[in-house]
């Protein structure tokens, strides 16, 4: 196991390596451009839409406002809160500039996304609008690049059993153990209670749970950000400043935090970016595809307003708490502990891309022989929680560990629905029943394992299913471009 670890750690270097993210954020800029920066200026146009989209305005299965909450369910999880924490802790404050910049292009690449899903959709035999990046590689490119679609499908259905089912099990159990002492395994049985319950239902009952869910539990989390921004309304500017600084200034090493170069905190930051709004990788397409909408464009608008809450709003508000209560310079208390019992201190750099990536580690031998090693950084969402409770003593963990459960629960409602799409394209309708039995075992198992190996294959997965949807969005861009130019000139469609 350890050598297949260090197999799929080598590929995931390469795959989430700079050639990726240039991918990405040249897709993105390229899409960008070609619009005309239409996803930003008709920001407000996509929020009327969204405001609208909550009765139906065409054929489909959902509303197109349940289309973008079942999109930001599975969307907004642990990227928001632990993902920031990872890419501030080993990338600088930074890092979060560089997530502001994948968001901002990053939205044309989500609104180019929906609108190709609902041009190229298709009704299966169960009378179900299905569609997403497989469908529109296959009715799009042609029959001679149905074997992308294909690895399209393969690879979302084997990362949605990681990213959007185990790892976010294990999150909301880790969380509940923590804080509340619930036993993982009861968390488990239950999230796979509530998780069968609402799949029985399909896609339809997953959408309204997500209408519901989703709104409320956001706001709630962007409250207690909001609190802790207002209780400290005179660092916001300071804090701003040093993020944009060490976006282009290397942090020297402070307190617990190793130092950091700009290549670093531009890839933490696009890398951490694109797995908490998920713009580029083909998943939320299959989500807008099911929209009650005569209007690919129209639903286009909508689905770029995803990128924009999770990372612009959501990710904005936690990684500035981050900044402002300066935990993440912080030394972690097991690193503290581990010194004080005698442990070694080593200082490592890992290599990769010929990024440098340093870090502070604390050895100790243990009685029985073993070792055990404690990193001087707080990182993840345990980052995130500091942050919280040094600025909210007393609640602030707990609003943390709360929303994570939360999020990390409506991720396993909305990948189902990715992974159940990905299963009907290669196997048929006959296959959505085994693939909901097992999606709602794998949620126990997940709460109750040791996951790092899963954390690992399931972040490749992901950079494997991003390949095969850019090129399709590049490929189909003319399309996107040509229905844009034609939706907006017509003023009275664009009205409506």
């Amino acid at each position: 196991m350890d050598q297949i670890s260090a197999v799929i750690g080598a590929i995931n270097g390469w795959v989430w390596g700079p050639p990726m993210l240039v991918l990405i954020l040249g897709t993105g800029l390229y899409l960008s451009i070609g619009l005309k920066a239409m996803p930003i200026y008709r920001l407000g146009y996509g929020f009327r839409m969204l405001w609208r989209g909550r009765k139906e305005q065409g054929k489909g299965d959902i509303t197109p406002f349940n289309a973008l909450m079942t999109s930001l369910s599975a969307t907004i999880g642990t990227g928001n809160i632990a993902g920031v924490g990872t890419a501030l802790a080993i990338g600088g404050p930074g890092a979060l500039f560089w997530m502001w910049i994948t968001a901002l292009v990053g939205m044309a690449t989500k609104y180019a996304e929906a609108v190709l899903a609902v041009r190229y959709r298709e009704v299966d035999a169960k009378n179900n609008h299905v569609g997403g990046p497989m469908y529109y590689i296959r009715n799009g490119l042609g029959k001679n690049w149905r074997w992308l679609a294909v690895l399209f499908a393969l690879f979302g259905a084997l990362a949605g059993f990681g990213i959007g089912n185990t790892v976010q099990a294990n999150s909301v159990a880790d969380a509940l153990t923590t804080r509340f002492g619930v036993p993982a395994l009861g968390t488990g049985l239950a999230m796979g209670l509530l998780v069968g319950l609402v799949l029985i239902g399909g896609i339809r009952w997953i959408a309204q749970v997500a209408g519901k869910l989703v709104p409320l539990m956001a706001l709630a989390y962007l409250l207690s950000g909001l609190i802790v921004l207002a209780l400290n309304l005179g660092e916001i500017p300071s804090a701003v400043v040093t993020i944009v600084e060490y976006a282009f200034t290397p942090a020297a090493g402070v307190g617990g935090f190793a130092g950091a170069s700009v290549m670093l905190a531009l890839q933490m930051g696009v890398a951490r970016g694109i797995f908490s709004n998920e713009a580029g990788l083909g998943s939320a397409p299959i989500a807008h595809a099911a929209a009650e909408t005569d209007s690919p464009v129209r639903q286009g608008t909508i689905a770029m307003l995803g990128t924009f809450l999770d990372t612009i709003v959501i990710c904005t508000i936690t990684g500035l708490v981050i900044v402002i209560s300066g935990q993440w310079q912080a030394e972690s208390s097991e690193y503290t502990d581990c010194v004080a019992r005698g442990g070694v201190i080593e200082e490592r750099v890992d290599s990769s891309w010929m990024i440098r990536k340093p870090s502070t580690v604390c050895v100790l031998e243990t009685a029985d022989g073993a070792s055990e090693e404690h990193d001087r950084n707080i990182t993840g969402a345990p980052l995130s929680a500091a942050a919280f409770g040094e600025e909210l003593p007393g609640s602030g963990t707990y609003v943390v560990s709360l929303g994570l459960a939360l999020f990390a629960f409506t991720t396993i409602l909305g990948w189902s629905v990715y992974g159940e799409r990905c299963i009907e394209y290669l196997f048929g309708i006959h296959a959505i029943i085994p693939f909901r039995v097992l999606w709602v075992l794998a949620v126990p198992i997940g709460a109750i394992s040791q996951l790092d190996f899963v954390w690992l294959l399931a972040d490749t997965l992901n950079a494997m299913m991003a390949i095969p949807n850019l090129i399709a969005l590049v490929l189909l861009s003319p399309v996107v471009f040509k229905l844009t130019q034609a939706f907006f000139q017509d003023k009275r469609a664009a009205d409506r």
